[in-house]
């Protein structure tokens, strides 16, 4: 979607859309628009919308009412995008080409405006690479939005917006391929294309330099596949010399079989956004080092194909990680903590981060407890973890705080190794996160989100459509933005 600004009437358009608040059409639209929006129940709820014609200039012209909301409410930003994402899943495919957006009239500020159309760029994001046979009525038209009258510091606050956009359509493009087009290789391929010229650097592990660091757990996962594993590290260095890093950490399962303990064949295909996590850190990178952020940030992620074959790692097996410590592998399906364990390793050896996050779609128990309006987030630290509570009510990325204790820590104990990777149906969640814990140094604040019920949806949300959503893209960003730099 491109969008461009003119300060002129738009006196020539042929499609235009006003944004407006709860109760408040303005009373200068013409009367049909305003007794037709009347007769329709339109009052300007938040994501409400009204379409009619009215005549202008001896010309027809399409007009749409978005409603915003009442003006001072708290989710402000969240109705604005709604209104903005109204108009994207209303006229996306009705045969317009442009939509002239006028706020002349109207009082938004640059970031509200700049709101709108985040929601309307998001909104519009589909994934039809693979669909050859759409009717006209299915295809996308709506290409270009022209803004009117915005005011002053619009562009700058859209061209910010714009890149958190680029992070979350990256992110969604990942989890929405199939797994025979996105692997660890040609995962790490996409990121190299994606990154080039921005200044970031990328560091890239292959199963040799994990196997000669000792990173027996993240490797295990990937030995009943054909695919060969990758660790790929994104670095950006936009702080002062010496200034310390922050870094976010991703589970990238491109394919999820569960390994030999292997999962139930119905919906297993939903298996191929089990690397949601890793999407999240990268589209959250590519947002940070594309608005140039003024901190050193390090997104880390382990990429791997958990399938059975005749190599593939057993229950009961037994694997050393790189940090020393070992772990008795009860079930395969709980593979991702072994790739986490030893990403987390090697990004505090490397490069002493002062926080860390980490996010996974890592446990079906966290859909069980939150559903899928909400990501967990587990952290032995409570000013990191304030930080993050508020990036995700701002970003409207949703976090709820659950507990790590120690008293957990018995249920993952091994009678034959250090730990075990699962432990019982209870609290299972929980103890996922105590298990990614014991690989975090003493004294480094460190935070793990769960997003197993936000990475994917299977209907439309506030600023996405069914499929991929790009669940953690803006919460990173937001946080970088508050707490980093």
């Amino acid at each position: 979607m491109q969008v461009q600004f003119r300060t002129e009437p738009a006196q020539d358009a042929r499609f235009i859309a006003y944004i407006v608040d709860k109760a408040a059409v303005p009373a200068d639209m013409e009367k049909a628009i305003r007794e037709g929006a009347a007769a329709a129940r339109f009052t300007g709820a938040a994501g409400q919308l009204f379409d009619g014609f009215a005549e202008r200039n001896g010309k027809t012209v399409r007009i749409a009412l978005a409603g915003a909301g009442k003006p001072n409410s708290d989710d402000r930003t969240e109705a604005l995008e709604k209104a903005g994402a109204a108009l994207a899943a209303k006229y996306s495919t009705s045969g317009e080409k442009t939509l002239t957006l006028d706020v002349a009239g109207s009082s938004l500020s640059a970031e509200e405006v700049a709101s709108v159309l985040l929601g309307l760029r998001l909104r519009s994001w589909r994934h039809d690479l693979y669909r050859t046979k759409m009717k006209d009525e299915q295809k996308r038209t709506l290409e270009n939005v022209t803004v009117v009258g915005a005011p002053d510091g619009t562009e700058a606050a859209w061209t910010d917006a714009g890149h958190v956009a680029d992070g979350v359509e990256f992110a969604r493009d990942l989890v929405a391929e199939p797994a025979n087009k996105v692997y660890p290789e040609s995962y790490v391929e996409r990121c190299q294309e994606k990154f080039a010229d921005t200044g970031a650097e990328l560091v890239i592990l292959d199963d040799d330099a994990m196997e000669k660091l000792g990173m027996d757990a993240l490797l295990g996962v990937g030995l009943g596949s054909e695919r060969a594993s990758r660790l790929l590290a994104i670095v950006w260095r936009g702080g002062k010399d010496g200034d310390p890093f922050s870094a976010f950490v991703g589970k990238g399962v491109t394919f999820d079989t569960g390994g030999i303990s292997i999962k139930p064949a119905a919906g297993m295909e939903d298996m191929k956004w089990d690397m949601g996590g890793s999407a999240s850190v990268v589209g959250g990178m590519l947002a940070v080092v594309k608005r140039k952020a003024k901190a050193n940030i390090v997104g880390v992620v382990g990429l791997v194909e958990n399938m059975p074959d005749g190599r593939a790692q057993r229950p009961g097996d037994v694997v050393t990680s790189m940090s020393g410590q070992t772990i008795e592998v009860i079930n395969t399906d709980a593979e991702g903590r072994l790739v986490l364990c030893d990403a987390l390793h090697w990004v505090q050896q490397e490069y002493e981060p002062v926080r860390i996050v980490d996010f996974a779609t890592l446990t079906g128990a966290m859909i069980i407890s939150l559903g899928h309006e909400h990501a967990g987030v587990f952290s032995n630290d409570d000013d990191l973890t304030d930080g993050l509570l508020a990036a995700a009510k701002e970003s409207g990325d949703k976090l709820w705080r659950l507990p790590l204790d120690p008293a957990y820590d018995k249920l993952i104990d091994s009678p034959i190794a250090d730990m075990k990777n699962v432990g019982p149906r209870g609290a299972g969640s929980i103890t996922a996160a105590q298990f990614l814990k014991r690989f975090i140094a003493d004294g480094t604040p460190w935070a793990h989100c769960d997003i197993a019920g936000m990475a994917w949806a299977d209907k439309p949300g506030r600023t996405w459509g069914k499929g991929a959503t790009g669940y953690g893209v803006r919460l990173i960003d937001r946080f970088v933005a508050n707490s980093v730099e």
